[in-house]
């Protein structure tokens, strides 16, 4: 069943449905490597299932840090303010 390219799609549209409910950049990130792994089996890439599972977990990684980078810090971080507006 994982070595066709269709279900690492709907698993992708799946992660990507999940990402709308639960914002946050964390499934969008195992989304992207879904798809990415899907075109991998379409084109006969992994020949295992652990091997694809390997080529998933990376490309989800390198989806998420490049994600991070373009993003930049979510809004929930904790801003450190020095000065005073008050002051004078």
């Amino acid at each position: 069943m994982w070595a066709t390219w269709w279900v690492w799609v709907a698993a992708a549209m799946a992660l990507g449905v999940l990402e709308l409910v639960a914002p946050g950049y964390v499934f969008l990130g195992f989304a992207i490597g879904a798809l990415l792994t899907g075109g991998l089996v379409a084109l006969g890439v992994p020949g295992s299932l652990p091997l694809a599972l390997v080529i998933f977990a990376a490309l989800s990684l390198v989806a998420w840090a490049a994600m991070r980078r373009l993003l930049g810090r979510r809004a929930g971080h904790v801003k450190i303010i020095r000065g005073d507006i008050n002051d004078n």
